[in-house]
């Protein structure tokens, strides 16, 4: 009997599966594995939680369709070796990824496979519409600019959905460790959301009907949620994109084309950090910048960690992520400009900080929309600082967002929860239960200009 191993990695999912359909199309059998592997650190409790989720319904869906999930703990070289081992194995097929470890862990497989007389299988376009290299510039290896990419993006054809397989036979006599559950995990976030195909098959479905009509008027309403709440399963690949961008375009509407070019941003960010791996811990265009080192602003950082900046917009978004491991889009650029423009503290801290706590932390998004709010990523203008009233104001009017996440200020009604330090008396309220600012915006400002050597550039609305 023909065996095949399909290694699982950021791709737990059923449907558009290009490995698994490949697998199946040359093998007998195929085990589908999936490796716990102790050459990563240990993932956040959200993630951890959420992936746990994502295997039980990864293995009950190939348990409907007769196989099951295998799953292995240690070195995943180690392991894949072993189930080759075990069942002979003459291939095995996995997505292609964009970090540096996933493109070291290519290279060790296929050496450690090659002596076995195992071939190894790497599939594009699994993690991402397009992979990364599938569009370049004559004069570099990847797009440094968002806006030509997006060009060059949106004029290339994507390639076709494949169905789920009807059934997927899996070799007798495979170990397999027992599957983790999400009650193992402490430390999750209690708004934390269900993971696993089924719930995000269901989450696009309901979005499509209900929510992608008013996406693009809507996304950036804090108050609104108007978001898909969809990246959690692209980072964990319960959800395809290609799939996704298709059944976008063929809704149509006035939200399709702005929730494809989020798509694309993705996609963007992936193939800077393909060609540029060093870009998850460096500034990808250093400003040289002699940011405030933590003992001498660890009150601050506290403060926005904890959601008591004293800025409501600002703890509001900070106290949704430590509830919910999950942020709106337009809480995490206010966030993240806070604290490397107003409190001038090193974009890495919030990079980490976010990574502690979102479900859908994924190096290349994170550490990249951090650099181009901090200036030193992709950003063409880099010096751009985001005013969190002014902001507010726009994307919560009535000040709903603010009021949800901070109770303290419930009693204030209309735009003025944005500024509560300007109420006197009896019109502040429960608010006297909140902290002052800990920093003088147009102090932090000032202080933001002054290190970048900048002159009267004024905070965006």
């Amino acid at each position: 009997m023909r065996a095949a191993v399909v290694l699982f990695t950021s791709d737990l999912r059923l449907h558009d599966h290009p490995p698994l359909r490949a697998a199946l199309a040359c093998a007998d059998a195929v085990v589908p594995l999936f490796v716990r592997d102790c050459g990563m650190p240990e993932a956040a409790p959200n993630r951890r939680a959420f992936l746990a989720d994502c295997l039980g319904d990864l293995d009950a869906g190939l348990r409907g369709r007769g196989g099951r999930l295998v799953v292995r703990s240690g070195d995943v070289v180690e392991q894949v070796g072993k189930v080759v081992a075990e069942t002979g194995a003459a291939e095995l097929h996995v997505a292609g990824g964009v970090s540096g470890y996933a493109r070291r862990r290519e290279e060790r497989l296929r050496a450690a496979l090659e002596s076995v007389g195992c071939r190894l299988h790497v599939h594009d376009s699994v993690i991402n519409a397009l992979a990364p290299g599938a569009v370049a510039p004559a004069s570099s290896d990847h797009f440094a600019v968002f806006t030509p990419y997006h060009r060059r993006w949106s004029g290339l054809p994507l390639r076709e959905v494949l169905e789920a397989p009807r059934r997927v036979p899996v070799p007798d006599g495979v170990g397999s460790e027992p599957l983790p559950s999400r009650t193992d995990v402490p430390g999750v976030s209690p708004g934390l959301a269900e993971g696993g195909e089924g719930a995000a098959r269901k989450r696009l479905a309901a979005w499509l009907r209900d929510g992608l009509g008013g996406y693009e008027d809507g996304r950036d309403d804090l108050s609104a949620d108007a978001t898909s709440r969809l990246s959690p399963h692209l980072h964990f690949g319960t959800l395809s994109p290609v799939e996704l961008a298709h059944r976008v375009r063929d809704a149509g509407g006035p939200g399709a084309g702005a929730f494809v070019r989020q798509l694309v941003w993705r996609d963007f960010h992936h193939q800077v950090l393909a060609a540029r791996p060093d870009a998850a811990r460096a500034d990808y265009r250093t400003k040289h910048d002699r940011w405030r080192q933590p003992d001498q602003a660890r009150e601050e950082i506290d403060a926005w960690r904890e959601g008591r900046t004293g800025v409501p917009v600002i703890d509001a978004a900070m106290r949704q992520l430590r509830q919910e491991g999950w942020m709106h889009n337009r809480g995490r650029l206010l966030a993240a400009s806070f604290l490397t423009k107003t409190l001038y503290v090193d974009w890495r801290l919030g990079a980490r900080h976010f990574m502690d706590l979102l479900v859908d932390g994924d190096v290349a998004n994170n550490q990249l929309n951090w650099q181009w709010v901090a200036g030193t990523g992709t950003d063409t203008r880099p010096n751009r600082v985001l005013s969190p009233v002014r902001q507010a104001r726009r994307y919560d009017p009535d000040g709903a967002y603010v009021r949800r996440w901070v109770p303290e200020l419930a009693g204030i009604d209309g735009p003025a929860v944005h500024e509560p330090w300007k109420l006197a008396g009896s019109a502040r309220g429960g608010a006297a239960r909140y902290p002052e600012p800990v920093v003088d915006l147009t102090e932090g400002l000032a202080r933001f200009k002054r290190a970048r050597g900048l002159g009267r550039e004024r905070p965006e609305a």
